[in-house]
């Protein structure tokens, strides 16, 4: 048997098993789409939507306690560092976009952190690396999460960080119950860095990871941020635990310093947009991936999208072909705006999308485009309060627990985001030191006239363009409400050149949710594109909605997940 035979055969074994497992579904709902978790979820005074319902339930008592969206965002994202270090934390990086009710204006942070001063391109050489390590010390960045948070609070927040930390303090002391998908993924995280100094101390239960509905404390944790909430944002970049974190990876044989915390800042940017069928969607510059996904709804409007059936062969391969095109442009360019004249208005202008669009078969699946990953793991959150002011946050360690550096006894794991540099000389996204690597997490946005509709995000790695794009897609060109937006089967291609120089044949591969008909994976087969399922590589969606007519929050999460979306 040929490999093309055998991959085809695999193909329709897999899909066999995935069609009868889908059968077993009770698609009993009495409204909605069939395929809906749940129905929305709709309240006056404030929403939370977050990766975990404990960190939900901290977001609404701050809300409750006359805090606004932006200090129940932040106690939120410290609650999830806590309960879900599994994919954020303060080790790692922040990004938010703010709708401001009083003057009606959205607001972008980039708090991401830059690599070593101290680390250049020739020490790369030096070592042989072609490709900079997954884990360990080289990977790591300045953590940028703590600066964000503060910047927040100064702009826009209403209460003092001791009060916002005081929820994750108490629960860490305390102990709370693991939840089961976290308990799996600290298992797997086990596996990956359970060797690195610190990990067992501070991430196990006499040397296991804890269970599903295992009691877990993290007292280092709860230690750290007191001294944040005390201490301030200093006490972090240029105080005790600065020293701490610069003592411990130079032991490592790492090169994040003092003098490298100590130099940090974040920045306050202007949110991008692209209009898709009268809706102006937002995400921040690069040195994230956000315009990935206005390039993909730019090419997307060039089609009568609600016309094709959403299960289907013609809609899958369009939007496949349209992402590809955009990935190509995100291996290129998207890079540190301080290091390089990145093209921003150019590549998401609808000029630019009518030329690429000359570029789409409709018949036949590009091979052109060479596959990457979707790896990495990520926590998303957004809040919204009485006074109408929204947050979209996102904060990630990268893949998972990050690099395995946990800095002796202050209970979190540097980020490994470090990793997305690419060593190849002239790149955009090429390693030097002190620049902020290509990122991969993304906030969004969505106005009307000027006016707030929506915010929300999808975790996962290089998926998270994908997917806003279908979220958009879905709710304007298919007419889903906020919670079937996000439980609707997804479409994931994972084929494009990398930022950080890694590449694969022959076009990627499409997977599909098991809600696609086999009938569309055979069509697609016949297009030329190779059908590869996957487990767990679909992301994790949050959102709030507002209805001005009602004057009323909907919410959304994710069932793929963990999460909860609550209000009150």
């Amino acid at each position: 048997m040929n490999k093309k035979s055998n991959n085809l055969l695999t193909t329709s074994l897999l899909v066999s098993t995935l069609l009868i497992s889908n059968m077993a579904l009770a698609y009993d709902r009495v409204t909605g789409k069939p395929f809906a978790t749940r129905s929305e979820v709709i309240a006056q005074n404030g929403m939370a939507a977050t990766s975990q319902p404990l960190a939900t339930q901290v977001a609404l008592d701050i809300l409750k306690k006359g805090g606004n969206a932006v200090d129940a965002a932040i106690a939120a994202n410290a609650m999830l560092g806590l309960v879900e270090p599994t994919g954020c934390g303060i080790g790692g990086d922040l990004f938010a976009i703010v709708w401001d009710a009083e003057t009606k204006q959205l607001h972008g942070l980039n708090a991401s952190g830059r690599s070593p001063l101290g680390l250049d391109l020739e020490d790369f050489k030096e070592k042989g690396l072609d490709a900079i390590p997954k884990f360990g010390p080289l990977p790591v960045s300045v953590p940028g999460a703590v600066d964000g948070w503060f910047m927040l609070s100064e702009r826009f927040g209403s209460l003092p960080m001791q009060t916002l930390l005081a929820p994750s303090i108490e629960y860490a002391r305390k102990g709370f119950p693991v939840s089961e998908l976290i308990a799996y993924y600290f298992e797997r995280n086990q596996v990956r860095i359970g060797d690195y100094p610190g990990f067992n101390d501070t991430f196990t239960i006499d040397g296991k990871t804890p269970e599903k509905g295992e009691i877990f404390k993290n007292p280092r944790l709860a230690n750290t941020y007191e001294k944040i909430a005390t201490g301030g944002r200093d006490v972090f970049y240029k105080g005790d635990i600065a020293r701490t974190i610069s003592t411990f990876m130079e032991s490592q044989g790492g090169y994040l310093s003092y003098k490298d915390m100590a130099a940090h800042y974040s920045e306050w940017v202007e949110p991008v947009s692209a209009n898709y069928r009268g809706y102006d969607v937002w995400e921040l510059p690069p040195n994230g991936q956000g315009i990935a996904a206005l390039q993909i709804l730019n090419v997307l409007e060039l089609y009568d999208i609600p016309s094709m059936q959403r299960d289907s062969a013609e809609f899958v391969h369009t939007f496949v072909e349209a992402k590809k095109l955009a990935f190509e442009d995100r291996a290129k360019f998207y890079a540190d705006p301080a290091f390089n004249n990145i093209p921003v208005d150019w590549l998401i202008s609808k000029e630019y999308a009518k030329e690429r669009q000359q570029l789409i078969n409709p018949a036949q699946a590009a091979k052109r485009i060479d596959a990457g990953r979707n790896d990495g793991d990520t926590i998303y959150l957004t809040v919204a309060d009485s006074k109408g002011n929204m947050v979209s946050l996102i904060q990630s360690n990268y893949r998972g627990m990050g690099s395995g550096m946990i800095p002796t006894d202050l209970g979190f794991v540097l980020q490994n985001r470090g990793e997305m540099f690419a060593l190849q000389e002239g790149h955009f996204n090429q390693y030097e030191p002190g620049k902020r690597p290509f990122h991969t997490i993304i906030p969004a946005f969505i106005t009307k006239d000027n006016n707030p509709i929506m915010s929300f995000g999808v975790m996962g790695g290089g998926t998270q363009p994908q997917m806003h794009a279908q979220i958009v897609i879905n709710m304007i060109d298919f007419g889903m409400n906020l919670q079937e937006a996000g439980d609707a089967p997804r479409i994931l291609h994972s084929g494009s050149s990398t930022p950080e120089g890694k590449a694969m044949l022959d076009g990627g591969y499409v997977s599909l949710e098991s809600g696609f008909s086999y009938e569309t994976r055979r069509e697609l087969m016949k297009k030329g594109h190779t059908i590869r399922d996957v487990v767990g590589a679909f992301g994790g969606y949050q959102a709030i909605l507002y209805d001005a007519k009602n004057n009323v929050y909907y919410g959304a999460s994710e069932s793929r997940k963990d999460g909860q979306a609550a209000g009150y």
